[in-house]
């Protein structure tokens, strides 16, 4: 796997005969370093004393006793938190098997912190030894919210709490929102688009905010104006549109066992339309008003990023009733312009034949 993203534990993962990832004592002591679990000056003796024993045994059962003794409820609230992840992941056996068994319950008690450290996990498992940085960017997407922007027609993608950050600190730290609040002068702070350039500076990154840094370029199509009046439209030959899709697609032949063909597309024009799967919240609703025949207004349309058809390379895979024909996706920004993909729901909405 890269040496990157090691923040998530990455390192500290075996797999097992079916490719999945089993956690190691390591990997539990990585998560009581984590600034939620880490011991503060203000830790009271019977937390640290807890967080030691927990150190030295990761796998020690904790007794309610042992945390009523905190004297903080918020540090109480996080042990009790983190032990139950630990539970649930080591009953599973894996992190994709407590990952699948969190969505099929519907009423998730995992914080949003706890599933995206183990998706970005296991999307280090899926592109091991993947070489593209657009493709590794692209799949930032599946654990990071990001921010889009529409600059001269074309989508550029940021991770939102990087550029918040970069905004806040000028990409100095505590130190810049000093100087900030001190109404001294930063210099902007060169955030770039991922390209050919600096694919390697990006790939070099690794924890921090540089890591992070990056825009993605999620423009599908390029429209140049000729003269007289003719406009030549081409393939983004680097769109991290045609990068999701290959994240995509492994991310469900890594779950679901089952090989598909995904491709961005600018419309569906498809009278027959079966069925469809929003990536995100905003795209199930775009796509479940479409489907109903409903017209959207300009804003909501401008909303939609892409569109995509889902190819099932073994039609034998799909539902009877649907087999051979495609599943659209959608993903789509919400008002705010930012776009949080759910990419349990491509594991948990496609027509398959057989449930996994």
């Amino acid at each position: 796997m890269q040496t990157f993203w090691t923040a998530c534990g990455h390192q500290h993962l075996t797999r097992n005969e079916r490719g999945w990832l089993v956690p190691s004592p390591d990997y539990w002591r990585l998560w009581l370093q984590r600034p939620e679990m880490a011991l503060v000056p203000e830790s009271c003796k019977e937390e640290m004393r807890l967080h030691q024993a927990l150190l030295d045994a990761p796998l020690m059962q904790v007794s309610p006793a042992q945390l009523h003794a905190f004297k903080d409820d918020d540090a109480r609230e996080n042990y009790e938190l983190f032990l139950r992840f630990r539970d649930d992941v080591e009953s599973a056996g894996s992190l994709e098997s407590a990952y699948m068994a969190w969505q099929r319950n519907g009423n998730i008690q995992m914080p949003p912190l706890f599933i995206d450290v183990v998706v970005q996990a296991i999307v280090c498992n899926v592109l091991a030894d993947e070489p593209d940085a657009w493709i590794w960017r692209a799949a930032e997407l599946l654990f990071r919210r990001q921010r889009i922007t529409i600059e001269g027609g074309r989508v550029l993608a940021g991770d939102s709490d990087t550029l918040d950050a970069l905004k806040a600190t000028g990409g100095l730290g505590e130190m810049g929102r000093l100087l900030l609040e001190g109404g001294a002068p930063l210099k902007a702070v060169d955030v770039k688009v991922l390209h050919k350039d600096n694919e390697d500076r990006y790939l070099a990154q690794r924890e921090g905010l540089g890591r992070y840094a990056f825009l993605l370029d999620m423009t599908h199509e390029v429209r140049n104006e000729l003269p007289h009046g003719l406009i030549l439209k081409m393939v983004n030959a680097r769109s991290g549109l045609k990068a999701l899709s290959v994240v995509l697609a492994r991310w469900v032949q890594h779950f679901l066992g089952v090989s598909v063909s995904i491709e961005p597309v600018q419309k569906v024009d498809d009278p027959a339309w079966r069925w469809h799967v929003g990536l995100d919240v905003t795209a199930t609703a775009l796509l479940n008003d479409l489907y109903q025949g409903q017209a959207l207004d300009e804003k909501r349309q401008q909303q939609l990023i892409s569109l995509f058809t889902l190819r099932f390379d073994n039609p034998q895979d799909m539902r009877a009733d649907v087999q051979g024909k495609p599943v659209y996706l959608g993903l789509a920004m919400n008002d705010q312009r930012l776009l949080k993909l759910k990419p349990q729901n491509i594991l948990l909405n496609l027509p398959l034949a057989s449930a996994v």
